[in-house]
């Protein structure tokens, strides 16, 4: 009978005997920590010693965690070292690879875009290309999914992987040796001006680069006249900790609070703006929905709580707790939650997860059923939860930011039909297939993105052969749901041409014309008091 070892044994005795500490508090006499590590080990060495069929104690062991953790709150988690890897990757700001953005497309690699300044660029690969072969291999049929194309193209920076890529127009594959280098990760999607000297940025995540990448930004904005900044968090879950301190301080007065941290093994801890600020001064609007989280949910609480601007949209997801990494043994790594942010004024982000982690992931759903994405007034706070901002506006608690302004999800838009068309992935087959058969046409008609904004137009001719390309993914044509959702088909359609002829700022340009949210930023910055939209006493 396979027996556990004493070396296991003493590991698991010495790791958990190690860490309570940072665990449990000194203070407590309820929990006695050495009897509790005792017992969990005894369980597993009956279980590896006298249980009827073999066992796999590392597999026991990590199941136990993970259920352990599930008792304890919805973000405290226990992550496989490859899982960290894959998890930091997006925070980290690169990764080494060939630098192309693809999706699988009847079991086919097709490049939705290269990476600008990517090893693919370089060499001319294009947006709407087909990857065929990879070393020789053959790169589709059924084999083939997302960790088959990611072993295969991403490697070592300097080592070099051959593809063969079918071109529409060229009758044999073309031949590519891409030697492969760091990709960057951009945090930013766009970066423009919109109408009155207005900036806007779209920041995706709280990245390592993302400050940087903010700078760059701001200089660019700056000389092309920009006097208020639209900051768009939409969609945004969040990311680094101190990359939402940074932000924050950008808008700040020195010395005032950005965020503190507190638990009850978690001494509280103050992070404060400094004298640097690229925008300390000028009229400032905050965009964010339910699905913006965490670091995303500080930068927004930040401004509004200290009145430098106000928030739009709707309110966000809920998330302010804070997870801090213990390694195990086997290189894995406990995210355990340690402390919970705290707004200025004292307001919790966190949002309750008292009926356990399924009501907690339920939220969104239950916030859809309740009227609260389209009703302001569907949402109700206790006077508890109320907090005053150092202009006496109120703000609220309990879970998430609540705007300033209000803006109602428009579903009607939304229709099964729509959504049939991007599951289907008939918009960028049609937009990349468009693009590659009229891409001289396109360049010469429309020189900059500018040119295309303004004057390139969805016509009936374009229209129709979409819905044919629709016919042939056997996406069934609705009428009545085709007229609810035609503006925004064009709109999508035009939009992505532009992300293929220049990048995603170009897209968003063009999405953002009819984004009543963004409109609605656009016009109260355009007001000589932004404050006086809210109609205070």
């Amino acid at each position: 009978m396979k027996r556990i070892s004493h070396l296991l044994l003493l590991t698991l005795f010495l790791y958990v005997s190690l860490f309570p500490v940072e665990t449990f508090s000194q203070a407590s006499t309820k929990t006695d920590t050495k009897e509790t590590s005792q017992k969990f080990a005894a369980a597993l060495f009956y279980i590896e010693n006298f249980y009827v069929d073999s066992t796999k104690a590392p597999k026991l062991v990590e199941t136990a965690i993970v259920n352990m953790l599930k008792e304890l709150d919805p973000h405290s988690a226990y992550l496989s070292k490859e899982e960290i890897d894959a998890a930091n990757e997006p925070l980290e700001g690169s990764f080494d690879g060939i630098g192309v953005t693809f999706q699988l497309h009847k079991d086919t690699i097709l490049i939705i875009s290269p990476v600008p300044g990517g090893p693919s660029e370089k060499l001319g690969i294009q947006a709407g290309d087909k990857i065929i072969k990879i070393d020789g291999e053959e790169a589709f049929g059924s084999k083939v999914n997302n960790k088959f194309v990611m072993d295969r193209l991403r490697g070592k920076k300097g080592s070099i992987v051959n593809v063969s890529i079918f071109r529409t127009g060229r009758k044999d594959l073309i031949d590519y040796a891409i030697v492969r280098d760091k990709i960057p990760i951009n945090s930013i999607d766009a970066t423009f001006m919109l109408p009155g000297k207005i900036g806007y940025i779209k920041l995706n995540r709280f990245s390592k680069t993302s400050m940087e990448e903010f700078q760059a930004s701001m200089a660019q904005l700056k000389t092309e006249g920009m006097e208020g900044l639209i900051l768009d968090l939409r969609g945004n879950s969040g990311g680094y900790l101190n990359t939402a301190v940074e932000l924050s301080d950008e808008f700040l007065d020195a010395g005032k609070m950005i965020v503190y941290t507190e638990g009850l093994n978690s001494p509280r801890q103050e992070f404060k703006a400094t004298q640097k600020g690229v925008f300390e001064k000028g009229k400032l609007i905050v965009l964010i929905n339910e699905a913006s989280a965490s670091a995303s949910e500080i930068v927004s609480g930040a401004v509004q709580d200290w009145d430098r601007g106000l928030v739009l949209g709707r309110r966000s997801f809920g998330k302010g707790l804070v997870q801090r990494p213990f390694q195990l043994p086997d290189g894995s790594v406990i995210r355990l939650t340690s402390a919970r942010y705290y707004t200025p004024t004292g307001r919790s982000i966190q949002r309750p997860y008292d009926d356990g982690v399924e009501s907690y992931y339920k939220d969104l759903y239950e916030r859809h059923r309740r009227g609260e994405l389209v009703h302001a007034d569907s949402i109700h706070f206790p006077d508890s939860l109320k907090y005053t901002t150092p202009a006496k506006r109120v703000v609220f608690g309990g879970g998430g930011i609540m705007p300033d302004v209000f803006v109602a999800w428009d579903s009607t838009q939304f229709t099964d039909y729509y959504s049939n068309l991007i599951r289907k992935g008939v918009f960028n087959r049609f937009s990349l297939e468009y693009t590659n058969n009229n891409r001289g046409r396109l360049k010469k008609t429309y020189p900059k993105a500018s040119d295309f904004k303004t004057k390139f137009e969805v016509d009936e001719k374009l229209i129709a052969a979409f819905l044919e390309m629709a016919k042939e993914e056997k996406v069934e044509f609705n009428e009545e749901e085709f007229g609810k959702s035609e503006i925004i088909i064009k709109y999508q359609i035009k939009a992505l041409i532009a992300r293929n002829m220049w990048d995603m700022s170009a897209y968003y340009e063009i999405m953002n014309e009819i984004d009543e949210t963004l409109l609605r930023a656009i016009e109260i910055l355009n007001k000589e008091d932004i404050f006086s939209y809210l109609k205070l006493p």
